[in-house]
């Protein structure tokens, strides 16, 4: 039952992530969430800049919490990784950090709320966007398979190679028996009889 879950999750992030890059950050950097906000029938797209506090990362329902200083106010704001509501996150700056959780940040004002900054090199983003894994995706969809990664992708692929070749030689063996049925001495013999009556 949990590795149906693992797949179906595996495969909603899949189709999620198929239109927009995940850059890899963590608690400490400096984000920059551009969130799409609905008003009446137009949309619009509204920045949301401040450092990553927390991060829980658990497959699908992942979140991020980023926290700014508004007009002397705090304000906190938690994200679901995979939101649809999300147009993009850009890393601003990456952050010297040795906790998970940086409540601490809560009680801090000035200068003792700073991070250090920290050259992570460039990193790879954890989710690329994926335009092909996502048209497999929705084909399997439609004929009611369930991929989950590139591999099984490849291993089904060279399955169903595999049986329409094993289909093609016993049609093609079906097809020579056939024909060396119609050039059997006998049914030349009876095509001759015909010819010579007509």
């Amino acid at each position: 039952m949990t590795n149906l879950l693992q797949k179906y999750e595996e495969q909603q992030i899949a189709k999620l992530t198929s239109k927009k890059n995940i850059p890899t950050f963590r608690p400490g950097d400096t984000l920059k969430v551009t969130v799409k906000i609905l008003e009446g029938e137009r949309s619009r797209l509204q920045a949301f800049e401040g450092i990553c506090i927390s991060r829980k990362n658990n497959s699908l329902n992942s979140k991020f919490t980023v926290r700014k200083i508004s007009h002397g106010e705090g304000v906190e704001r938690v994200f679901p990784l995979f939101s649809s509501i999300i147009d993009k996150i850009e890393v601003i700056r990456k952050g010297d950090i040795r906790r998970a959780k940086l409540y601490y940040l809560k009680n801090r004002k000035g200068k003792s709320a700073r991070i250090a900054d920290k050259d992570r090199g460039e990193e790879e983003d954890q989710y690329i966007m994926s335009e092909g894994l996502n048209e497999n995706v929705q084909k399997n969809e439609n004929n009611s398979e369930t991929p989950i990664n590139e591999n099984s992708d490849r291993e089904e692929i060279k399955n169903t190679e595999k049986k329409n070749t094993e289909q093609n030689l016993t049609e093609k063996k079906a097809e020579e028996a056939v024909t060396k049925e119609s050039e059997s001495p006998a049914s030349k013999a009876e095509e001759t009889k015909d010819e010579k009556k007509s």
